[in-house]
């Protein structure tokens, strides 16, 4: 896949939407952030974030050779525990800010991201990110994700004008954010299958052009397993193009639909819950593939049962998200509630499709398949079983769509196939 055509866009889809990426350079091989001066040219005035770790492993030599350039900085030091990009995380790097800064720098990875994507936007300045890690497929897409009052949310912001990864950073970054970026990539069979999903059951918007970018991307990924593990530079190298595809591909659609479904409700599910009571969650990539073989272990279910409607019991339902996400409460049952979907009668818009929803739930992988891809990267699935327990993945199933105005399988799985819990 040619990044630099896809950056050109795509103006005569069939889908009838102009498919356009703003971004200005994507840069990604072995010694290149030499290139920094270059591409940084123009910008006398830049605003560089980073934490305790990605300045050591790259921010130091950044602000090396970019020198004066950086006017003000902002270093995060968050000990062990990970940086969250919250509200304060938001202020921190607002509070840098200086009259004249004409750019925005990041260093990092998933969260120093997301935080130069908002802030960035806000103040309404390009930004740029020196990738650290192949760890997750946001760098290249429209989508913020944030914790706001305690939920997640993806806000839209704008792609960086540029994406720079040196493959000799990239391949020394813990296994773990390694294991997390193919993970983020080979959980796309499950939300595009879920992406078709709803677009057969509810009409919502597809593009088959954009659908077929992404699937390559996870077919591509899943060959690299073996060269992840041994840290192999070129393998590692695909892998961060292979992210940034896919983040191309949210650009085109304008939000994260083409790579983000059941599997990533589940991710942020734990994610929340575990900031809320304060215990571990897995890192957000490894979160979604193992997710991903419970999705694929829920389709499997759905296909050797029958679609019989449960009726909703909004006081249970109440009782059940209390329960769970203790001070986020109000927050998922107002967006539930402005949503909707507990509410209807979905009968009309499944009974009759119920063998084009078979075949399509067939398309996917099945749990064994999943299972093997996991492994073949050094995961093993028993890691997610012993963190979570079974409770909590069983809540998971039923609740984690909660965070979430998107319609997955499981939405499908709750309204026609649960049993009584």
């Amino acid at each position: 896949m040619n990044i630099e055509m896809l950056l050109k866009g795509i103006d005569d889809c069939v889908c009838g939407k102009q498919h356009e990426c703003p971004m200005d350079h994507v840069i990604i091989g072995n010694g290149i952030l030499s290139s920094l001066n270059d591409i940084c040219e123009k910008y006398q005035s830049i605003l560089m974030v980073s934490d305790q770790n990605t300045y050591r492993v790259c921010g130091k030599e950044v602000a090396e050779i970019l020198g004066g350039k950086i006017t003000t900085s902002i270093l995060f030091e968050t000990g062990n525990a990970p940086l969250i990009p919250d509200e304060e995380a938001i202020d921190a790097i607002h509070a840098k800010f200086i009259e004249g800064v004409d750019l925005v720098l990041g260093v990092g990875s998933g969260v120093i991201n997301d935080l130069c994507k908002i802030v960035s936007f806000e103040h309404e300045l390009p930004y740029y990110i020196v990738a650290t890690a192949p760890s997750m497929d946001g760098y290249a897409s429209v989508g913020s994700a944030l914790i706001l009052k305690g939920m997640k949310v993806t806000l839209n912001a704008a792609p960086p004008k540029a994406i720079i990864a040196d493959t000799k950073v990239l391949k020394d970054a813990p296994m773990d954010m390694l294991q997390a970026g193919y993970g983020d990539i080979i959980g796309k069979y499950s939300c595009l299958n879920d992406w078709k999903l709803s677009a057969l059951i509810n009409g919502e918007y597809f593009c088959q052009k954009v659908y077929d970018i992404t699937y390559e991307m996870a077919d591509k990924v899943k060959g690299l397993a073996e060269g992840v593990v041994k840290r192999d530079e070129e393998a590692v190298g695909a892998l961060m193009e292979a992210l940034v595809v896919v983040g191309i591909a949210m650009a085109y659609v304008g939000n994260s639909r083409p790579a983000s479904g059941s599997e990533h409700h589940f991710s942020h599910y734990f994610e929340i819950t575990g900031i809320l009571t304060g215990k571990p969650y897995l890192a957000h990539g490894i979160d979604v593939v193992y997710a991903a073989v419970l999705t694929a272990k829920i389709r499997e279910e759905i296909l050797s049962s029958e679609p019989v409607r449960r009726e909703f019991d909004e006081e249970e339902w109440k009782s059940k998200i209390e329960r769970i996400y203790l001070t986020s409460t109000d927050e998922v049952i107002a967006l539930q509630k402005k949503l909707g979907w507990y509410w209807e009668d979905n009968s009309e818009k499944v009974l009759p499709k119920w063998n084009e929803i078979k075949e399509l739930l067939a398309e996917a992988p099945t749990e064994a398949e999943m299972l093997q891809m996991v492994e073949a990267v050094g995961m093993n699935y028993q890691e997610f079983v012993d963190l979570y327990g079974q409770e909590k993945i069983e809540d998971g199933v039923l609740y984690a769509k909660d965070l979430k105005d998107r319609y997955s399988v499981l939405w499908l799985y709750y309204e026609f196939f649960r049993g009584e819990k």
